[in-house]
């Protein structure tokens, strides 16, 4: 999780004195870096996978499944392995960081994936020992899970060994997290204070409750049980400190609260809780989720920015298939996505920043979160050529490249107005940066470094990138742009796709990262063109994280995806499948495809997740589930049939999740508890619930799963 640096955090009231050097030197970092290697080329796509794991452990006598504090250890042991293998000269074939829950692991492969198609098909094998290993560094009792978000975090008790949450004290305060969940790096829980110090005020969340037969309504969340302490001495407090002060108003309503024979729910008690909503307070409930992630290191500086582009249209729409994370703190949400709790978490914007106040202090009025969909398109830029051509190669001079593909890029797609530092966007265009990627850059960095260690305040701006990366790596967007860091020159340009929940089996997260990569290469291959107005990405990201979004949302999709408007759908050999929703080993390739209609050429429409992924009967869309076969049909003819069938198996199991003959991840939970026994139609996901939903997920990870992977 980003730049993990060692040394002393500065308290937030003197870090923050420091926000103008760090912003300053980090610009100054990025153009060393840019003027550098911003010719470099022909850089393989490689690319590598990120899983998060949770750990949890079971107490099977009480039947009752707690995340385990003790996953820490099994980390510092599975570095160990690591480093002893780097010691004696050898790859280690996974790598293994810090997360930020102190119940959670990280895996990696070793090395990132080759270029070559066999390659790909050695992923869902590496997430197996992945898995394996972490497996036998734990504690008797302990599994891991590959599950978004563990349904009672937060609740009383979800922890082992049980800790207590702090509310008037500590790096979070929270009423429901305790400190000891929060991984001990001194990152993380600086991470955690200063955002709110920031801030002003502990985080806000509320997911909207999910309304079953016996849910009350309005449901007005109770308070919890290991709770009931500490809201009785603040009220206490309340009603001392009212009367001291002559607020009688307030001592009252205190009073009141105090005197119930019942402990008052939440929005009695806390006023950002509201009704009908499920409410959590702190960082720990986003970045104590998990998430399945794929980096990709492109040819050229251009060709990053073509597929940063591309792909943040796709964020959307791989986020809705993959969902996972219909339950929180214990209760069954009206969402099945994480995305808003995890932009909630971080969000350390200002009163007057978040537009509740008029600018008096601060400098700008932002409208995301840190945590959100990205803000600015990039293009391939003034110096892309559609490939990785030099002048050595015979290429005419980079200041008189044509910009092939550029052409794609309008500036009306970027429509959001998102605010930039005038400062710093005239120091990288006097640096020589263009003004798009000048302005992400300036967008970027309006941010506060949120951690500043003392001992990295002074750096060798040449060989260090520390200042840089502390504001990059705390801007977590749908997707990251990343330069080559300055200690590792065989490094290129690389693209990070961030939306994605985990899946419950590695066969599934195989599947998806297999997807995005055989679909980075169709883009690349077919000279593809996702463009729409960054407006309707954004309301994408929302009807995403809907619940059922795969059934029960729309979103706009370009309706021409062939970049090159004189090129025809037969020359791609593909027609679309004539019957929605049975589109899966079903599909024909063929000169007399559909001939694209005539309309608006930038035209989007409102779409199912069905059309956009495997097309639209009697149109020219031809859907990207058949783009990327028709891919490996035209560009690797050569590949065995073993191959193509492993390949075409996992493009099966995206198509079908789309199509709705899979289950996604979070409708698979959502119907694992309501057929539950012993759940009672009132949205509670109860302990022993909870118990038999993580022991039934444990089951699955190593097998194919009728309905949902196969």
């Amino acid at each position: 999780m980003g730049l993990l640096s060692l040394g002393t955090p500065l308290p937030w009231e003197e870090a923050k004195k420091h926000a103008h050097h760090v912003r300053k030197h980090g610009i100054v970092q990025f153009l060393n870096i840019w003027n550098r290697i911003k010719t470099r080329r022909k850089d393989h796509l490689l690319w590598g996978d990120e899983i998060e794991y949770i750990v949890v452990k079971y107490d099977d006598a009480n039947k009752a499944a707690k995340v385990s504090l003790s996953a820490h250890d099994a980390l510092a042991k599975l570095q160990a392995l690591e480093m002893e293998e780097i010691a004696h000269g050898r790859v280690f074939e996974s790598s293994w960081k810090p997360e930020y829950g102190r119940y959670m692991l990280e895996g990696t492969p070793g090395l990132p994936y080759g270029y070559q198609l066999q390659d790909v098909l050695g992923v869902e094998e590496n997430m197996v020992r992945r898995r394996q290993l972490a497996m036998s560094m734990l504690a008797p009792g302990e599994t891991v899970l590959t599950m978004t978000n563990f349904p009672r975090l937060g609740s009383c008790g979800f922890t082992d060994p049980t800790a207590f949450a702090t509310p008037d004290s500590g790096a979070s305060m929270s009423l429901f997290i305790p400190d000891e969940a929060i991984n001990p790096h001194a990152r993380f829980p600086t991470l955690t204070a200063n955002i709110r110090l920031r801030r002003g005020s502990k985080v806000a969340i509320n997911m909207p409750i999910f309304k079953d037969e016996r849910t009350p309504s309005p449901w007005m969340e109770p308070s919890p049980s290991c709770l009931t302490n500490h809201f009785t001495k603040s009220l206490a407090n309340a009603v001392a400190a009212g009367c001291s002060n002559g607020h009688v108003e307030e001592t009252v309503a205190a009073t009141k609260l105090l005197n119930k024979d019942r402990l008052p729910s939440l929005p009695e008690l806390v006023p950002d809780a509201q009704p009908d909503h499920i409410y959590m307070d702190a960082m720990c409930f986003g970045m104590g989720c998990s998430c399945l992630q794929v980096t990709f290191q492109a040819c050229s500086v251009e060709e990053a920015r073509l597929l940063y582009d591309q792909l943040a249209v796709v964020t959307p729409v791989m986020m809705a298939l993959s969902a996972g994370a219909p339950i929180f703190r214990g209760y069954l949400a009206d969402v099945d996505c994480r995305w808003n709790v995890i932009s909630g978490a971080v969000d350390d914007r200002t009163c007057e920043e978040r537009g509740l106040k008029p600018l008096h202090t601060d400098k700008f009025r932002i409208k995301k979160s840190r945590y959100d969909s990205i803000s600015n398109y990039l293009s391939p830029g003034p110096m892309y050529s559609g490939g990785c051509n030099t002048p050595a190669d015979g290429a005419i001079p980079f200041d008189k490249l044509r910009p092939k593909g550029a052409e794609f890029y309008k500036d009306a797609y970027n429509d959001l107005s998102a605010c930039y530092d005038p400062e710093i966007y005239a120091d990288l265009v006097a640096g020589g940066v263009d003004d798009l990627l000048a302005k992400h850059y300036g967008h970027l960095f309006i941010r506060d470094p949120l951690v500043v260690f003392r001992e990295m305040l002074e750096q060798d701006d040449q060989a260090s990138s520390d200042h840089f990366e502390n504001i990059q790596s705390t801007n977590w967007q749908s997707m990251r742009f990343k330069p080559p860091p300055p200690s590792a020159p065989h490094i290129g340009w690389r693209v990070e796709f961030r939306s994605m929940e985990i899946q419950l089996t590695d066969r599934e997260n195989a599947a998806f990262a297999i997807f995005v990569v055989l679909l980075v290469r169709a883009i690349l291959s077919f000279d593809l063109n996702f463009y729409i107005p960054l407006s309707k990405v954004d309301e994408n990201m929302q009807r995403a994280h809907a619940r059922d979004a795969v059934h029960r949302q729309r979103f706009w999709f370009r309706r021409h995806l062939i970049g090159d408007p004189s090129r025809k759908l037969g020359d791609l050999g593909c027609k679309c499948p004539s019957v929605s929703g049975q589109t899966v080993g079903h599909v024909v390739y063929g000169a007399d495809a559909p001939a694209p209609d005539t309309t608006d050429p930038d035209a989007c429409d409102e779409m199912t997740l069905n059309e956009i992924m495997n097309g639209k009967p009697g149109t020219s869309l031809i859907g990207l589930a058949p783009l990327v076969r028709r891919y490996l049909q035209i560009h690797q003819p050569a590949i065995s049939d073993d191959t193509r069938t492993r390949l075409e198996a996992y493009i099966d199991i995206v198509a079908r999740k789309a199509s709705g003959d899979l289950q996604t991840g979070a409708a698979w939970i959502r119907a694992f508890v309501t057929s539950h026994p012993k759940y009672n139609k009132d949205s509670v996901v109860s302990e022993e619930i909870n118990y038999d939903l993580c022991k039934a997920i444990d089951a699955l990870a190593g097998k194919k799963v009728p309905g949902l992977n196969c």
